[in-house]
């Protein structure tokens, strides 16, 4: 088992889906409709300006420059691989770091802060939004995330917790001198405009956090962000040449309303429709477009 995965930390029962899909049901960031006045360089530049801010974030983070970071932005569009480039190249080994996706349970978040509580080492959470619906969680995140020189996390709790790679115990208390990332689905401002129940956790974490809205609202928005990154050579790694670069493009243009996501991801897999070649878009059509 990877370092900072704790055997009772994670689990898939049938609740914990239940929750997950509940979270993503009622905080996905989904495009909208929105008539704009900026134009497509505008908007490419605009959200170019914030990718390159995200990196500048990450290299801060992974330094401990940047203590707390919060990545907000819609699924899909490059906000993970962004952060997860930095990483791979800071510490490729996987040695100082580590990226948790999925359902954490407070239990073993406390050991995955434990883990990672050392100057120099990093902990990312991401597609992990049920910690923020936690008040435990999210009293231990606000601990480790302060802007106080000493950062002193406690779980005061009967249980003894061990941590099973070195098997030494755990302590109730501790100070987190590491470095916490989180990338997230989840429209922070939007939440806290709305008065959301979350709003004060929220606005504690901004409070404490770099938080970076990567400003992704509209479908305008996505076209030009999935855009960027095909013409950076995204499909030409996957072995398709301009003129089917361009195929893919159009079809994602022309059926934007229709498409199951909006996303690179979806490109990605146009393109291989594109790569079979024959029927490419009735294919495309069923299976990447709703009904």
């Amino acid at each position: 088992m990877p370092r900072g995965v704790p055997n009772a930390g994670f689990r898939n029962t049938a609740a914990a889906v239940a929750r997950n899909n509940g979270v993503a049901m009622l905080n996905k960031v989904t495009p909208t409709v929105v008539v704009q006045n900026e134009t497509d360089d505008e908007i490419a530049s605009r959200l170019a300006e914030r990718f390159s801010i995200l990196e500048v974030l990450t290299n801060a983070a992974v330094k401990g420059e940047a203590r707390a970071l919060v990545v907000s932005g819609p699924a899909g569009l490059g906000k993970s691989y962004t952060v997860e480039k930095a990483l791979e190249s800071w510490d490729p080994e996987q040695i100082n770091h580590t990226i948790v996706k999925g359902y954490v349970k407070t239990t073993g978040l406390y050991k995955l802060l434990y883990q990672y509580r050392n100057a120099g080492q990093v902990l990312v959470f991401d597609d992990a939004d049920t910690i923020f619906y936690d008040d435990n969680s999210l009293n231990l995140l606000k601990a480790v995330c302060d802007t106080t020189e000493r950062r002193v996390v406690s779980y005061l709790a009967e249980t003894n917790m061990v941590d099973e790679e070195s098997a030494e115990r755990i302590p109730r208390s501790f100070a987190f001198e590491g470095t916490i990332v989180f990338i997230t689905n989840l429209d922070f401002d939007s939440l806290i405009e709305r008065g959301h129940k979350l709003a004060p956790h929220l606005q504690a974490l901004v409070s404490r956090s770099h938080y970076i809205d990567l400003a992704m609202k509209t479908r305008r928005d996505y076209m030009v962000r999935i855009r960027q990154v095909i013409s950076a050579g995204m499909l030409k790694a996957q072995g398709l040449t301009p003129s089917q670069e361009k195929e893919v493009l159009d079809f994602l243009n022309a059926k934007q309303d229709r498409l199951r996501e909006m996303s690179l991801r979806m490109a990605l897999k146009i393109g291989a429709l594109v790569k079979m070649g024959g029927n490419w878009q009735k294919l495309a059509a069923v299976t990447c477009c709703k009904n």
